[in-house]
């Protein structure tokens, strides 16, 4: 499998020589040195440097024997792997909370600690197709969120409900509708953090797309039944990337490229990829990974509330679901969503797709803070970027986080 080394991967690193360095900055705590770790670096793996942090973001990375180093409080992480932390740009719950059920502060809270058990130091919290009330209050909550300064809250992912009848999914098509200038105005408000909308580009005119990117909303396609030609033509008004690949959209065929074909066949759009072995078969993903361009495939979750809670189930769209043997599904067979955690698709990309851990970080950590506009400051194990980490043994498990240079 191909590395792929894109050139904003090194955004913010200094290199001198083979070392990555420069001064700590002056706080009033000590800064921590994180030592003895197995680090992926933005150059790639290093085994003889520690990472000091301070302030809340990677101060340096230095020998062990560095003076600022020897100064600093000491975390002997014994041999384990460090790599950035995970981002997760499509959670819909976790901990027992759905985002859906209570778009508040407190669920927001509890997905990010759920979560943040498996790895993820940044996420949206997802809401998929509801009443524009139920928006509003979304998109409310997480800016009292941002308020509240709950851990790795990056923004918000409106998933829907812009959506095509056609490729609903488990969602409500009750919900469906075109947006009027009400709701695009509620969407281009000035806000705090990453906003993305996921729609279908057949249901919403491009004029209406250019004008959410113009805004600073990230617009994915999604659950949508449009064709290569249509498609094309979103990505041109301003369409970013593709939720959930190959899921809730027309496939490649050899006539007719569907949504599935112009997204590999985009060089500067995202594609987000859910690697749990039930949403899309292994084959396709690493076919898809080779077609796609370096650095634009991302890992998601699209995860509900049984992940990080002891109860397997779960209310959506008033029906019970109940997760049987890994897989969200209601009673007619519709998946629903996910019980997958950040660090499982991890692991899966190694075990299924046969990718190197290295790559399957990045899927889930780099790229994702280059989609989200943040690859100046997430994403990378790198002089200047927030100190968000994660402490992971041989077998791909989480025994550390870091938020903002915070252990959790």
């Amino acid at each position: 499998m191909r590395e792929c080394f894109c050139s904003d991967q090194r955004q913010g690193i200094r290199a001198q020589g083979a070392l990555l360095q420069v001064t700590a900055t002056e706080t009033s705590a000590m800064p921590t040195a994180l030592t003895h770790a197995r680090i992926l670096t933005a150059h790639g793996w290093r085994d003889d440097l520690a990472v000091l942090i301070d302030g809340g973001r990677i101060a340096a990375l230095l020998p062990h024997d560095h003076a600022s180093i020897r100064a600093a409080r000491q975390d002997d992480l014994d041999g384990q792997t460090l790599v950035p932390g995970f981002i997760d740009v499509q959670v819909n719950g976790g901990g027992g909370a759905l985002f859906n059920a209570a778009p508040t502060v407190d669920t927001i809270r509890a997905i990010g600690a759920a979560h943040r058990r498996f790895g993820t130091t940044g996420f949206l919290p997802t809401l998929i197709s509801d009443s524009v009330d139920a928006m509003r209050a979304a998109l409310a909550a997480v800016e009292q969120a941002f308020d509240a300064g709950v851990p790795g809250l990056l923004g918000v992912h409106l998933e829907g409900p812009y959506l095509a009848p056609e490729r609903k999914g488990v969602h409500d098509p009750k919900w469906f509708h075109v947006p009027g200038e009400e709701e695009l105005a509620m969407l281009c408000a000035p806000h705090r953090g990453v906003r993305l909308v996921t729609l279908a580009p057949e249901r919403v005119p491009h004029a209406s797309i250019a004008r959410l990117a113009a805004a600073g909303v990230l617009v994915n396609a999604g659950h949508t039944a449009a064709d290569h030609a249509t498609t094309r033509a979103a990505l041109a008004a301003g369409v970013r990337g593709f939720t959930h690949l190959f899921n809730a959209m027309t496939p490649l065929g050899s006539r007719e490229p569907g949504v599935v074909g112009a997204a590999l066949d985009d060089p500067g759009s995202w594609c987000g990829i859910i690697v749990d072995g039930h949403h899309v078969h292994p084959a396709s993903l690493r076919n898809a990974i080779a077609a796609k361009a370096p650095g634009k495939m991302l890992l998601v979750t699209d995860a509900m509330p049984p992940v990080g809670a002891d109860d397997p189930s779960y209310v959506l769209n008033g029906e019970t679901i109940v997760v049987k043997d890994g897989i969200c599904q209601t009673a007619n067979g519709v998946l629903a969503g996910s019980a997958l955690d950040m660090a499982t698709a991890v692991r899966n990309s190694v075990t299924m797709l046969g990718l190197p851990l290295d790559e399957a970080v990045r899927m889930a950590s780099t790229y994702p803070a280059d989609f989200l506009g943040l690859g100046a400051s997430h994403g990378r194990i790198a002089v200047g970027y927030q100190a968000d980490l994660v402490a992971m043994d041989a077998d791909c498990r989480v025994r550390r986080s870091w938020i903002g240079g915070v252990s959790g």
